[in-house]
């Protein structure tokens, strides 16, 4: 049996989307910006996309949402434009961030500072998230932005995205947020929450990879990161891939409509994954079981190396992924892990499993009893799990 529980990596794509994107690869293949019926044959199904797009994230049909190629664009686009308006060309010089953030928003603080930008990277507290109050505290007369993602990729933890929008709302800063990770698992809803630009991909949602959105509230325009041809309004050229935009607009329908299903059904399979494996003794669940997207688990296993975890499930067919973020050859611990005080050990035990609703009963009883039985042959042959005292009591 093939398990796949790694959908906070990638998602299959909807059966329902691959249908509806069929026929704009060799029937109605007009360029969009064409004059003629090819190109505006097109134009009903990508305005009804879009539509999908804004009622997905509640946005006002005053703001606009550009099509990107992926939500690593969506994040570029903010950070260099913010640099380029407001920095480059304005007065401020300071951007607040966490240190949990996608690398397509940490790259790009780290490549800005050595451009002489002034970056902020907010810990995050006990349970892996930032306390709003903190963002409220390092806001300064020069911040330029807040970048804030709305939920964690490892650990499925929801951020207070709802309480920084107000905090940024009232001290007249921008506020950004990488929603990648919690559309389709969450409701998400940009009005509420006092989003002025927020970033996501379609293919973490069961759309096409390659294909993006950033949304900006009314007033937030930024200087375009591609520029050449007037598609999108000016604020992002090059020809709009038709058939991924009409995927993504279905998928996002889809992923609002099954948000009841999320949350219960999907939840409840990864509870019962969670649950088997907790059964197992020195496990732990990262930054703990409350306020999480219903379909994630980050998992540390004492004694057990998270890559070597992944190789005995591969064998068996089953997909996951590690908690450990392989940036350097001596295999860094994710600042996820070094937030909870893990010992250099213990913070390269994380495995992710990420569901999805296409995960069914029957893959995750498949995969719990076979992560049991590597759990116990990677403990059998662990130096550093065999040498713990009986005893041990784990810090985390």
């Amino acid at each position: 049996m093939e398990v796949y529980l790694d959908n906070n990596a990638t998602t299959m794509v909807d059966p329902e989307v691959f249908k509806a994107m069929e026929p704009f690869f060799c029937t109605i293949y007009g360029n969009p910006n064409s004059l003629h019926k090819f190109g505006a044959g097109t134009h009903p199904k990508m305005v009804e996309a879009l539509n999908f797009l804004y009622d997905g994230i509640n946005a006002a049909d005053e703001d606009d949402i550009i099509i990107t190629a992926n939500a690593t664009e969506s994040n570029n686009t903010v950070l260099k434009g913010i640099w380029i308006d407001k920095i480059l060309n304005g007065n401020k010089n300071h951007i607040i961030t966490s240190e949990v953030e996608h690398p397509s928003i940490t790259a790009v603080c780290r490549f800005l500072e050595t451009q002489g930008v002034s970056v902020t990277y907010l810990p995050v507290n006990d349970e892996g998230v930032i306390d709003a109050h903190t963002v409220k505290e390092y806001i300064q007369e020069d911040t330029a932005l807040v970048s804030i993602m709305w939920a964690n990729n490892e650990t499925g933890k929801i951020f207070p995205v709802k309480e920084i929008g107000a905090i940024c709302k009232e001290a007249g800063v921008p506020f950004h947020t990488d929603a990648t990770q919690a559309i389709g698992k969450i409701a998400v809803d940009v009005q509420a929450c006092n989003v002025d630009y927020l970033s996501f991909s379609a293919h973490k949602f069961h759309g096409p990879k390659g294909i993006g959105g950033l949304y900006v509230s009314k007033g937030n325009a930024l200087t375009p990161l591609l520029h050449g041809g007037e598609q999108m309004g000016g604020h992002r050229a090059g020809t709009v891939d038709v058939a991924s935009m009409v995927g993504m607009g279905l998928a996002m329908k889809l992923a609002v409509e099954n948000l009841e299903f999320e949350n219960t059904e999907v939840k409840r399979l990864r509870d019962k994954l969670e649950d088997a494996i907790l059964e197992l003794p020195e496990t732990i669940v990262i930054g703990g079981k409350a306020n999480r997207t219903p379909n994630t688990t980050l998992i540390s296993i004492r004694g057990v190396e998270g890559e070597s975890m992944l190789w005995d499930m591969n064998q068996k067919t089953i997909g996951a992924s590690t908690g450990s973020a392989c940036a350097s050859e001596d295999l860094e611990a994710n600042p996820v892990m070094n937030a909870f005080g893990s010992d250099s050990e213990l913070a390269h035990t994380g495995v992710r499993f990420s569901l999805s609703r296409f995960t069914t009963e029957e893959q995750i009883d498949y995969a719990i009893e076979v992560i049991k039985k590597a759990v116990l042959r990677l403990r059998a042959i662990s130096s550093s799990y065999a040498y713990t005292p009986k005893n041990h009591v784990s810090q985390l």
